[in-house]
Formats: C-alpha cells, structure tokens, sequence
C-alpha cells in the first residue's frame, strides 16, 4: 500500500488496483504529478507494443503506462516511485490529465470526497483498435471502450453498424 499527503493506492472494484483520495479535494487541484522515465516516440512505441502483445494474453492487468508528453517524448509510468499509474480510467472521471510546463499533472475536475477513487478518460485517441481497450469503469455512460469522448459518436456508430451486421 502506498499513502501520500492526498492518495493512497489500494484495492479497487473497478480494476484491481487504485488511487483513492484521503481528504476532501478541491476542484481545480492537483493531486499528483504522474512521473517516470522520460523515453523518445520510437522506444515509447515499442514498449506500447510490448505491453499490450502481454496485456491481451493476461486482460486483468493494466499494462501500459505511458503518456505522451510532447511532440518528442513520452514518459513510460511504469516505475515503482509512480503511485499515478494505479488512477483508473473512467467514462465519468473526476480527474483530468494536464501538462503544464513538461510535467503530467492529475488534477480534480471538480471537489472529491475522501475514500472516492481516483479516475480519468485514458482518453485513447484512435479508434482502430478500440476492441484492445475494454473499459470496466461501470459508470452510467459507460461506452465499453477506452476511447476520447471525442470519439465517442463515431464508436456508437461502428457498435451500432456491428450489432447489426451480427444480429
């Protein structure tokens, strides 16, 4: 178990392990900065790739880790000294992702009370292989995939298009 000033990483009902508040947060803050080894694109999509080859023969553990940064780097969370890298995805988050100045930052899209868990939108941002990215979140918009809301009509559609096709 790992405790900070505002989180400690525990069991989830969600997915296996998660990041739950310890006090009352403010909308507006930031809660934790998601940190680990800065890696250039190349390397950052091999391990992407190597990660997710092992997540589809093992689908209870979240494997992948890494978060793109800027236009050059990414930062590969998958490293002890990062508790961020438990947050679950959600369809209904109430944490958002921000870089602010070369730095990941989780920040409350609006107040949490202590003991609720932690969640974000992974926020996935290409829709071609929406069928690797199950979502387990269980919110009430839940749309079954790991996917940018911004995907989100064009996903119904493909959903749609299949259950027709196979129905």
């Amino acid at each position: 178990m790992v405790k900070g000033d505002l989180i400690i990483v525990k069991n989830s009902r969600v997915h296996g392990t998660g990041v739950f508040a310890t006090k009352d947060i403010k909308k507006d803050s930031r809660i934790i900065e998601y940190v680990g080894e800065k890696i250039d694109k190349d390397e950052s999509d091999e391990r992407y790739d190597r990660a997710l080859e092992f997540s589809k023969s093992n689908p209870d553990m979240g494997m992948v880790y890494i978060f793109d940064l800027n236009d050059e780097y990414d930062i590969d969370g998958d490293v002890s000294y990062n508790p961020a890298r438990w947050i679950n995805h959600s369809c209904n988050p109430n944490c958002e992702v921000e870089i602010i100045d070369d730095h990941i930052w989780i920040i409350a899209l609006r107040n949490i009370i202590a003991g609720e868990e932690l969640s974000y939108n992974y926020g996935y941002e290409t829709i071609d292989d929406f069928e690797d990215h199950p979502c387990k979140c269980g919110s009430n918009n839940c749309v079954g995939y790991i996917l940018s809301d911004d995907l989100w009509p064009e996903l119904k559609k493909k959903l749609e298009k299949k259950n027709s096709v196979s129905g």
